[in-house]
């Protein structure tokens, strides 16, 4: 019985590992996937939550050590980058507000979705769970840290006695873009980073560089005229569809088929990859 336990998972993956299997029955197996994964939320929110709960294992705020460093790092930084920028406190502190939490979101996502599944290898070595399941709880974890963040906006909006209005209502598809993307970075970042280990490091090098050149800090304004050559950034438009309405603005048309063109590619390159190397997780990690 033991014997049967232990070597159930790795046959089924090795089974799974047919010499040429066609794309219809990797398509298939890739669905299964998704579908157990939906059937197993309630797991998934329990060991998200879960890593949240051990991160902060012994912190007597938990994860508010984050939202407090993060009101302390907008603070410093609005006051410095408003007087360097020539703009008015009451205007540049909700941008920058923003900003660094919708960032903070994206940044950390891509970086845990580098470790998808190297983060949990003696669960995939052990027990039979759908991948899926995996991606959605790096994606669950970081929405849970997101929402502990949005105290920080709530209360510059409050201080400043600034509203974006029922403006804010226009950043719901672009949140539901998001989610969409965020699965589609764990399940293509996941799998190559478990193969080829030096990725991890090229990934964060690119986050730090889109930081700085993605209107994070600095407002989109400030480019003038060639304003519009932000909308070639992915990284600016997946952030201005969010912030934008969150600020009581209207994203640029041109900014929201960006995103939505970006994403769209997101979502293919990252389930096909996931299709074709789906069987082979097991044995990278």
């Amino acid at each position: 019985m033991t014997t049967s336990l232990a070597t159930g998972p790795r046959q089924a993956n090795f089974l799974e590992l047919s010499p040429d299997p066609s794309f219809g029955a990797r398509e298939q197996r890739a669905r299964r996937d998704a579908v157990e994964a939906i059937g197993l939320w309630r797991l998934c929110w329990t060991l998200a939550w879960l890593d949240i709960r051990l991160r902060y294992r012994g912190s007597m705020l938990g994860p508010f050590w984050l939202t407090l460093s993060t009101a302390v790092m907008i603070g410093s930084m609005g006051v410095v980058y408003a007087f360097l920028f020539h703009m008015s406190l009451r205007e540049y502190l909700p941008f920058l507000a923003l900003s660094l939490v919708l960032w903070g979101y994206l940044g950390t996502l891509v970086g845990d979705a580098c470790a998808t599944f190297t983060a949990v290898e003696g669960s995939i070595r052990s027990v039979r769970m759908p991948f899926v399941l995996h991606a959605a709880r790096v994606v669950v974890r970081n929405i849970l840290v997101l929402a502990h963040n949005i105290v920080v906006i709530v209360a510059v909006y409050a201080l400043l006695h600034v509203w974006p209005g029922l403006r804010m209502v226009l950043a719901l598809p672009g949140l539901g873009l998001w989610l969409l993307d965020s699965f589609a970075v764990c399940l293509l970042l996941g799998p190559l980073c478990a193969r080829f280990r030096d990725i991890p490091p090229i990934v964060g090098s690119i986050m730090q560089m889109a930081f700085f050149v993605s209107g994070v800090i600095w407002k989109p304004s400030q480019l003038g005229g060639h304003e519009w050559l932000l909308a070639f950034n992915p990284f600016f438009s997946i952030l201005e569809v969010v912030r934008a309405p969150l600020l009581g603005e209207f994203p640029s048309h041109l900014v929201w088929i960006s995103a939505f063109a970006y994403s769209l590619a997101l979502l293919g390159a990252s389930w096909l990859f996931f299709l074709r190397v789906r069987g082979r997780v097991a044995f990278w990690v």
